[in-house]
């Protein structure tokens, strides 16, 4: 199969899954609990609760302006995305809608978590290959693009105005278990989109660089890079050892400069996403043997 036909197909097969999932996520949990949402699937909520309107034709009416705003400042390949996006979202919530006759949880909290979890995992699977199920992030995209103002900042936005209306409609209590909803939905969210298998980066000085870069490579089995650098304080030229490494490595790493150098400095902060050898690409370290190249002292002339 053509890969770009393939990767298109895997795209909005994703985007199916999430929007099914998001549907169900509302239509189980969401609505026997008289629980509120965000963005344009919150107005078609609101809807449903104040007029009887179908979730599903409500969320794509309210979608068909932003489709027109999508196709007069996107590029081509965006808007035909936000378009499936919407219909299959707007499908999911009126297909899905038999499951709102069944109270699952009878707990709000519980409702709120588990309600949460699901529609993250669905918000997840939708960012992961760059979709969009349509109404704030249609919106946030184009001010982003024109404006440089995060998506997430516009549908903030969008949701406190929208939560302040729903206050007025059905009290604040509604609205505050809908705020733990939106909390457990961004946490799940964020942790499905970067993964589960989280990294580390580290930057050692030492005056062993050498050393516990060699053991690092050897025994953790990670590519390691040499940053120069140079004290403010004496003026001297150092080696910063900089490697990534998976969390579980981690003790590894600490426990090698431990034992070569205790007087070292370390600098350990979180990776949010790492592509290239050893993550993405095929392994580096021992089982991969690395290109000779001349030693630092031997100039080009001499190894000829």
């Amino acid at each position: 199969m053509n890969p770009a036909l393939k990767k298109k197909l895997y795209h909005y097969a994703m985007v199916t899954l999430a929007c099914a999932i998001m549907g169900i996520a509302m239509n189980t949990f969401y609505m026997p609990n008289k629980m509120l949402s965000g963005g344009i699937g919150g107005v078609a909520v609101l809807a449903y609760y104040v007029a009887g309107l179908p979730m599903g034709a409500t969320s794509l009416i309210c979608n068909v302006p932003l489709f027109f705003l999508a196709y007069k400042y996107m590029d081509r390949e965006y808007t035909v995305s936000a378009l499936y996006g919407i219909i299959a979202f707007s499908v999911s919530l009126d297909f899905f809608h038999f499951l709102s006759n069944y109270t699952v949880v009878h707990d709000k909290l519980l409702a709120c978590i588990a309600g949460g979890v699901l529609y993250g995992i669905g918000a997840a699977c939708m960012y992961r290959v760059g979709g969009s199920s349509g109404g704030t992030d249609i919106i946030g995209a184009i001010i982003q693009k024109n404006y440089s103002i995060s998506i997430s900042t516009t549908g903030f936005a969008f949701n406190i105005c929208l939560l302040l209306a729903s206050v007025s409609l059905f009290g604040i209590e509604p609205v505050l278990y809908t705020l733990l909803t939106f909390f457990v939905m961004t946490k799940t969210c964020n942790a499905f989109t970067t993964g589960f298998d989280y990294k580390k980066k580290v930057i050692i000085i030492s005056e062993h660089h050498e050393e516990i870069a060699e053991a690092i490579i050897k025994i953790v089995g990670r590519g390691v890079t040499y940053i120069s650098g140079e004290g403010c304080f004496t003026h001297r030229h150092r080696e910063l050892v900089f490697v990534v490494i998976k969390l579980t490595q981690l003790a590894k790493v600490r426990s090698i400069v431990r034992e070569i150098d205790p007087g070292a400095f370390m600098i350990i902060s979180d990776v949010n996403d790492v592509f290239g050898r050893g993550f993405t690409l095929k392994p580096s370290g021992p089982n991969f043997p690395r290109p000779k190249f001349p030693e630092k002292h031997e100039s080009p002339e001499k190894q000829e």
